[in-house]
């Protein structure tokens, strides 16, 4: 066998393998993100960190926070409800705890250099303009607006600000006393609308319609030093990396995926149960989209852009190159629409002609 034919083969298998490799990533990343159903207020909330309310009462809730990078179960349990009214999209969180403990009092400081709660939401669904709200046990906050994802070359905006925020902590234990055994903190917040709305360029509310949006838990492993709280280090004095602890997984360590966040409906009843809300068959299709482009975007190998069968249709995405960038796009069988994402990652849709 000559050098050529030798190099050519290995090429060929190396590309196979690959291709193999990719299909099982792509398996693997398109798990179907979690869901949620909103209900409407039936009564006042007042936002004081405790769930007492009727409506409270009878909103259910999520799944049980896990790793997130996948099924892991999270040490201490965590879960989250929604609700909304005309004025404000709400969530009340509990946060199992045997130690509460935190230190950070500045607004918009790196909250998560404590343990705390994380908001994610993206209201177009395009990972471009999204916001992020973290909390702490003093709660504290930090909110910020990411013009795109870290990975696209996006910058945080930390002085935006969620104007007319409500938010409260109330504690099942001791705060910073490491003598004995706590058992939980909740977190109840209150987001106006009209701040969310804005920076999407959206004019009204979601009713019947969903959000993605995603939460998380950063946990940091502790030890006592002299009667005080402190996080624990390595050999090397560095503190360990922390637990994050999410409610849908993203696969990786990173919550700067919005295309990986599960999905909020929005519903108009009140007192309901949770009604049989399907996500659309285009977001199947944006997900395959997404994990197409991501890849094209780390190997700049257009072989990489493969068709693939979603939902029993076969999906054939196309590269488009301009003298800006590129385009990746996919006609929808299920609606007819075009799916495209751009070279900066931003998603849009429009009606094929």
């Amino acid at each position: 066998m000559s050098l050529d034919t030798s190099v050519k083969t290995k090429q060929k298998i190396a590309i196979v393998l690959f291709l193999l490799y990719l299909g099982c990533a792509a398996a693997a990343a398109q798990e179907t993100p979690k869901k949620y159903t909103a209900f409407k207020v039936l009564d006042s909330l007042i936002v004081d960190g405790l769930d007492t309310e009727k409506s409270w009462q009878n909103a259910e809730w999520s799944d049980v926070f896990i790793d997130i990078e996948g099924d892991k179960k999270a040490n201490y349990t965590t879960r989250v409800k929604m609700l909304w009214d005309a004025k404000y999209l709400y969530f009340f969180t509990k946060l199992e705890e045997p130690h509460i403990w935190g230190d950070i009092t500045k607004r918009d400081a790196v909250i998560f250099y404590n343990n705390d709660f994380e908001i994610f939401i993206d209201p177009k669904g395009t990972t471009h303009n999204y916001m992020e709200l973290e909390v702490n046990v003093l709660n504290t906050v930090w909110d910020l607006l990411l013009t795109k994802t870290y990975s696209q070359g996006g910058a945080a905006i930390n002085n935006w600000d969620i104007k007319g925020l409500k938010s409260a902590v109330h504690i099942n234990g001791t705060l910073n006393n490491s003598s004995d055994t706590d058992k939980s903190w909740t977190v109840e917040i209150a987001i106006p609308w009209v701040a969310m709305l804005e920076p999407s360029n959206l004019k009204t509310i979601p009713v019947n319609d969903f959000w993605r949006i995603n939460f998380s838990r950063v946990q940091w492993q502790h030890t006592i030093e002299d009667g005080k709280y402190a996080k624990k280090k390595d050999a090397n004095g560095k503190a360990l990396p922390e637990y994050n602890w999410v409610w849908s997984p993203q696969g990786v360590i990173n919550m700067h995926k919005p295309n990986k966040w599960g999905y909020v409906y929005f519903s108009d009843e009140v007192n309901g149960k949770q009604p049989k809300w399907n996500i659309p068959k285009d977001e199947h299709l944006k997900w395959y989209l997404y994990d197409v482009f991501l890849n094209f975007v780390d190997h700049k190998d257009e072989s990489l852009i493969q068709s693939k069968k979603v939902l029993g249709k076969l999906i054939e995405p196309r590269l488009e190159k301009h003298t800006t960038g590129f385009n990746i796009w996919v006609k929808s069988p299920f609606t007819n629409k075009i799916l495209v994402i751009k070279e900066d990652g931003k998603f849009s849709s429009y009606e094929a002609e």
